[in-house]
């Protein structure tokens, strides 16, 4: 077997293990898609005149073998092979000879690393969309479940108006939702198919870059070759930025169950099977879930950067940086989906001790709504703040626990309208099973030939 370039060259040993990299490892993930684009291509390749029907045939049948051994675990990449796509090739040409030989006409390894990723990328962010809406319904749960628990509101740290539960955990099941709309601007930037570009300059053949696309589920054509090129990078940093931006929220949601179930606070338990224990202190339950969510939202953070910073400093076309681009893609796009499906477990096991939150409330919670009382009853409003500062544990009448039942305006914690389930997710729902069908569809038709 040989390198897709070599020419019968001697290539240094170290410099092909600083330029394979981790190719070999990375690209097991990407081979099941980079047999479907190739598919698609040698599909086209008939249609143009490059390969008969039998050729096609004979490596379809192979791609979808190469898909179903890298989907079992049983499909190897030598190091020597450098990727994916040499090792595809190199097991097409030793099976099928001449047709093997074929199929990289009137592509690069530049375009078709591309369409393997986006082709990946646009399941992976479907993945990460579902249990991200996983998380979404278990928190819109614990909203209904205890819109009167009664709890602290904190500022700065510190206990500022009271609040329930229920107002908190719809917060942050609005905050996940108002992801959407830049999920949906994500997949967008991914479902533009990129075959055809070669390493960016085309080639001189008549492709059918429309019948490719419309073979693997592309919305549409990217069109220019360069500009195919130049994409890399990318997209791929603002389909991460996107999901990065949704673990961030979990990362602060994670910061707070982490304070929130501390022995001193109390406020929820967290279940057993969602903690870890400590390998010296037998008492110990530790919350090492949320501790890597919240890390997780950092390192996800910093590998949008990484891709960035990569695909910033170099000028047009294809560059060997941007071979460095895949693996904090790949990485974050798993780390962020994980996180999600966790997050989601903890939730669902999540146990409030309603006494604890109502004790922990300080009584001068409370003072603000004292001063509204005031207001209500025609004091000015600083007039009313000044008087209820000079007394603000004991200026409200009635259970301070409580006093969240006066702000019943649209979203504050007592709107009697407030607890209703948000249209966005259904919606949110939706958006995902249609374009997981349109995936789907891609495979059947590859797969029937």
């Amino acid at each position: 077997m040989s390198r897709l370039w070599d020419k019968g060259e001697a290539l240094d040993a170290a410099v092909a293990r600083l330029t394979v990299g981790r190719d070999p490892e990375l690209d097991l993930r990407l081979v099941p898609y980079d047999a479907l684009a190739s598919a698609a291509h040698g599909k086209m390749l008939v249609r143009i005149g490059i390969l008969t029907d039998e050729e096609a045939a004979d490596l379809l049948d192979e791609l979808k073998g190469i898909a179903e051994d890298a989907a079992a675990g049983r499909f190897a990449i030598d190091p020597a092979d450098e990727d994916g796509h040499t090792a595809i090739e190199n097991r097409l040409t030793s099976r099928l000879g001449d047709a093997g030989r074929k199929i990289h006409t009137g592509r690069s390894r530049n375009d078709q690393v591309i369409a393997a990723l986006r082709l990946w990328g646009r399941a992976a962010l479907l993945d990460f969309t579902e249990q991200l809406l996983a998380v979404v319904a278990v928190l819109s749960d614990l909203a209904s479940e205890h819109a009167a628990t009664s709890v602290p509101g904190y500022t700065h740290g510190r206990q500022a108006m009271t609040t329930t539960l229920g107002h908190y955990f719809a917060a942050f099941a609005e905050s996940l939702l108002d992801h959407l709309p830049w999920i949906d601007a994500a997949w967008k930037h991914l479902d533009r198919s990129p075959l055809g570009s070669a390493s960016g300059y085309g080639v001189a053949l008549p492709l059918d870059r429309e019948y490719v696309a419309e073979l693997l589920g592309f919305d549409r054509v990217q069109s220019n070759t360069l500009a195919v090129q130049n994409d890399r990078g990318r997209t791929e940093a603002m389909v991460l930025g996107v999901v990065a931006a949704a673990v961030t929220d979990l990362g602060r949601l994670a910061r707070d169950l982490i304070s929130y179930s501390s022995e001193e606070m109390g406020f929820v338990r967290l279940a057993v099977e969602t903690t870890t224990g400590s390998s010296i202190m037998p008492q110990k339950r530790n919350p090492d879930p949320l501790e890597i969510v919240r890390a997780a939202a950092v390192r996800c953070r910093h590998l949008v950067a990484q891709i960035g910073d990569t695909y910033g400093g170099v000028g047009a076309g294809y560059h060997r940086d941007l071979q460095l681009t895949k693996e904090p893609f790949l990485e974050g796009m798993i780390l962020a989906t994980d996180c999600c499906t966790a997050m989601a477990s903890v939730l669902a096991a999540l146990e409030v001790d309603v006494e604890r939150c109502r004790a922990a409330i300080e009584p001068a919670a409370a003072a603000t709504d004292a001063v509204y009382r005031e207001v209500r009853a025609g004091t000015p409003f600083r007039e009313a703040y000044r008087k209820i500062g000079r007394d603000p544990q004991g200026a409200y009448r009635g259970e301070p626990a409580a006093s969240w039942r006066e702000r019943t305006h649209r979203g504050a914690p007592g709107d009697p309208n407030g607890g209703g389930t948000d249209p966005r997710h259904a919606a949110g729902l939706a958006w995902h099973d249609e374009r997981r069908e349109k995936l789907a569809a891609a495979w059947d038709r590859l797969v029937a030939g």
